[in-house]
């Protein structure tokens, strides 16, 4: 697929709205492919390093393995997580995946004793995820995520191109179900999160996942018990607004 980048503006709503018509139906290589040739290096890829992740990781690294890749470490994951990271960069190729951490001055003040979790997980989130996030994402136009519809929630409307307040956002996934991700695991012999076989189809940090019993929904584990199901990397803000809430990414 051709898309016609030069003759529009960058980043603006209407482009986001001309690439997500054009390619709202394509793979989702084609989709990576063209927002590595709209933005080149301004192009950022977010991963959790999950239990989807690899799916998109194959895919960007078979498009362009310097493509930067955005790691929330947030000091709370699974040892689990950290391993997988560790071996799928290197069984991939990716050779610039860099790892957010929080702010030691924002763990100082707002999370000193690293139980923040237990009385407000959206702070909690928004010191270890929101904001690491934000400042890493200022060197860059459009970023790429690993949501799909099949997920639930406000996830089920997601386009596979939107403009947020400041980056455009490229979910190339979106349309994809758990059987196509399952598909393409297999077919390019892609390992598995180790947690995947013990119940976790969804993993972020260990104090806020749960397994989850058969025919849940994907997320199910995530904030269990909590009116919440998002982290707040995706929640739409102002253009200028403070992130104030706290995701496979």
């Amino acid at each position: 697929m051709s898309v016609a980048f030069d003759e529009l503006p960058r980043p603006g709503v209407n482009l986001a709205a001309r690439l997500d018509a054009e390619l709202r139906h394509a793979h989702p290589r084609t989709v990576l492919e063209a927002a590595y040739e709209a933005f080149g290096d301004k192009l950022a890829l977010v991963s959790s390093f999950g239990a989807e992740s690899a799916v998109l990781l194959d895919i960007a690294a078979k498009v362009a393995p310097s493509i930067p890749v955005l790691f929330l470490d947030t000091g709370m994951l699974f040892g689990q997580t950290l391993d997988y990271r560790r071996s799928l960069t290197a069984r991939l190729g990716l050779i610039d995946v860099r790892d957010l951490r929080p702010a030691y001055q924002d763990l100082a003040v707002g999370d000193p004793q690293a139980k923040l979790w237990q009385s407000d997980t959206d702070a909690c989130c928004n010191i270890r995820k929101v904001l690491p996030l934000d400042r890493a994402l200022e060197g860059f136009e459009a970023w790429v995520t690993g949501r799909k519809r099949f997920h639930g929630g406000d996830r089920l409307s997601l386009p596979v191109v939107e403009q947020t307040a400041t980056h455009l956002k490229f979910n190339p996934l979106a349309n994809w179900s758990k059987s196509d991700l399952d598909a393409y695991m297999a077919e390019h012999d892609l390992p598995v999160h180790p947690l995947v076989e013990q119940g976790f189809p969804s993993i972020g940090c260990w104090p806020c996942t749960k397994p989850v019993e058969d025919g849940d929904n994907v997320r199910a584990g995530r904030w269990q018990g909590l009116d919440k199901t998002e982290c707040g990397i995706h929640l739409a803000r102002a253009p200028g607004e403070a992130a104030n809430v706290g995701g496979d990414i």
